[in-house]
């Protein structure tokens, strides 16, 4: 019999986050290799704990979760979210345009299928977090980017977002704070975006997962208040603000004009019902994770262990011979580059696999997130500052190997 053959979708998709170099740290464990994992946005496997109040609301409500619940999500929940975005400035937020989801990853999907037609294109950043482009590609879009190079802070230039735009582009992503460079985006600028999504009539979709996650007094503008009545959804969820990954809670919200979005809504309400409905038990927690005092920023203000850990990464690479960084003003990761003139023929993937293999560190090329000729690396900043530290002292080992190997080639030359 002939093999079953994967869609051919799949063949332009790539995860690299949970890639061959993942694959090939487990089996360096299974032999019984200690690796140090700076890959993945996963607090719980670092030792962050998920708000007592958060599972206290779950315990309580076990008995009222057997049962499928509504496609769109839990009511309180869907209120508690449509009050936090009402506070924040969005427009015409209401509960009937309030969707929960298993975690943001699902609903990143279904607001893409409910929108694409196939041949559309989809505005998205470069480097970006690779289910973007990978959703859009799935659901017959076609991904189209703009840079934000570390030469402009990682911002985007809205000039170039705007010569980007074609007759088949439909929408325009945001992540923000951004995954993987820790930019935040100033008011100013996030309103010349808008003005470029209102002029050519695009959907705006905005990934604001590490919404609260923001270091020394980096401030965090919403993009539904300054979208106002222009077709916006915000995405936000418990995993990575309240350290609770692992419940798969997460929500998007439809702000604008309702006339202009009626039909999306709908769609959207549809391919809701249509898997039935997100984890019931885990939509407890929401209530209390968004009308409760949060948690996170003991752990951003200083001396909490996220600034610590970002900390210590501005010092690694501060005293490194070779790298450079923009320093995160938030989110979780840090995302350094290898200088040219330090190291000038560089393969960050090429590197990432000598990291891991030389060093037992493992953390994930520039390339994995749609960034062409990439020199960059990212790292989560949630292991302890001191592995940190250490690791900083294992990356510049590798990268000495590296430029004493290339001298000699680099003598024969001159």
């Amino acid at each position: 019999m002939s093999p079953i053959k994967p869609s051919a979708h799949l063949s332009e998709v790539r995860y690299e986050i949970r890639g061959a170099l993942t694959r090939r740290a487990r089996d360096m464990e299974a032999a019984g290799q200690p690796i140090i994992k700076l890959n993945i946005g996963n607090p719980g496997r670092y030792g962050f704990a998920t708000p007592p109040h958060l599972r206290e609301a779950i315990a309580a409500h076990l008995v009222d979760s057997e049962a499928y619940g509504h496609e769109q999500g839990l009511e309180e929940a869907r209120e508690a979210i449509v009050a936090q975005q009402r506070a924040r400035g969005a427009s015409r937020v209401d509960v009937e345009r309030v969707f929960v989801g298993n975690g943001v990853s699902e609903l990143i999907d279904i607001s893409l299928r409910a929108l694409l037609q196939p041949g559309d294109e989809v505005l998205l950043p470069s480097p970006d977090y690779p289910l973007w482009s990978a959703a859009t590609i799935l659901n017959d879009g076609s991904p189209r980017y703009y840079r934000c190079p570390a030469a402009n802070g990682h911002l985007p230039d809205p000039d170039e977002i705007d010569a980007l735009v074609g007759p088949r582009t439909r929408a325009l992503v945001l992540i923000n704070p951004n995954n993987p460079t820790g930019a935040v985006y100033p008011a100013a600028l996030l309103e010349r975006i808008v003005e470029v999504a209102r002029r050519h009539g695009l959907l705006l979709l905005c990934d604001e997962i590490y919404d609260e996650i923001l270091y020394d007094g980096v401030p965090f503008q919403p993009l539904a208040a300054v979208a106002g009545d222009h077709p916006c959804v915000s995405f936000g969820g418990l995993s990575k603000v309240h350290r609770a990954c692992g419940y798969r809670v997460g929500w998007m919200s439809l702000s604008g004009d309702p006339a202009r979005t009626a039909d999306y809504r709908d769609a959207l309400q549809l391919l809701a019902a249509l898997r039935l409905c997100a984890n019931v038990t885990a939509q407890w927690a929401v209530r209390p994770a968004l009308l409760d005092k949060p948690t996170i920023g003991e752990l951003t203000a200083p001396g909490g262990r996220l600034h610590e850990a970002r900390r210590i990464v501005l010092e690694g690479v501060a005293a490194s011979p070779f790298l450079d960084v923009v320093a995160p003003g938030g989110a979780i990761y840090a995302f350094p580059q290898v200088r040219a003139e330090a190291l000038a023929h560089f393969d960050d993937t090429a590197f990432a696999l000598r990291l891991l293999e030389e060093e037992s560190v493992l953390l994930v090329p520039g390339t994995s997130f749609n960034l062409s000729a990439s020199r960059h690396l990212r790292l989560t900043l949630l292991p302890e500052p001191a592995q940190l530290r250490d690791v900083f002292v294992r990356i510049d080992r590798v990268l000495g190997r590296m430029a004493a190997e290339a001298a000699p080639a680099a003598s024969a030359v001159a």
